[in-house]
């Protein structure tokens, strides 16, 4: 994740509006969220597009060639706002600002869940149902592995830390020891 200026949020805010005004969003967020993957697996593609040697004539209609047919109009508009406005290379965090708008939107929510043993199918589903009945929202897990937890989990929801790990446990016991 890359960090979030008040432009990025401003953007996405805009774009948001507009998804919701044409009752778009899921349409929307899909679309974003492929855009934002061509980005990050091209980032010389944002080099070209804020490149000032480049008349911005030609890096608007190298926009239209890559996106325009694919994308609806607003959001093909959107990238090209963000190039002639020289803010293209905001462009992934403006679209993850979208995304946490829409989150909001749909009462979902990111949990990051840190394993050393891989959790079964089972386990990861009963894991989820019981996360969303404390936090109230629809769970999108993330699954990372982390060695460095000895054993057990540690779950991350918004700014709420959860830590069920072995390494964890230690340290309080560590901390009680020398009390």
């Amino acid at each position: 994740m890359t960090a979030m200026t008040q432009i990025d949020k401003e953007y996405a805010a805009a774009l948001f509006s507009l998804a919701t005004e044409k009752d778009a969003v899921d349409e929307y967020e899909k679309s974003l969220i492929e855009i934002g993957n061509i980005f990050k697996e091209n980032p010389d593609y944002i080099k070209l597009l804020e490149s000032p040697a480049i008349p911005l004539s030609e890096r608007i209609s190298s926009i239209d060639k890559a996106f325009d047919g694919t994308y609806t109009e607003y959001i093909v508009s959107f990238i090209k706002v963000l190039c002639e406005n020289g803010h293209i290379a905001q462009i992934v965090s403006c679209i993850e600002a979208f995304c946490d708008l829409v989150r909001i939107y749909k009462n979902r929510t990111i949990a990051t869940v840190y394993y050393v043993e891989p959790l079964t199918q089972e386990q990861k589903t009963a894991l989820i149902e019981k996360l969303q009945k404390i936090s109230g929202k629809i769970i999108e897990p993330e699954f990372i592995k982390d060695e460095s937890l000895i054993g057990g989990i540690k779950v991350q929801i918004d700014d709420k830390i959860m830590d069920g790990s072995i390494r964890n446990r230690l340290n309080k016991a560590k901390g009680e020891m020398n009390k």
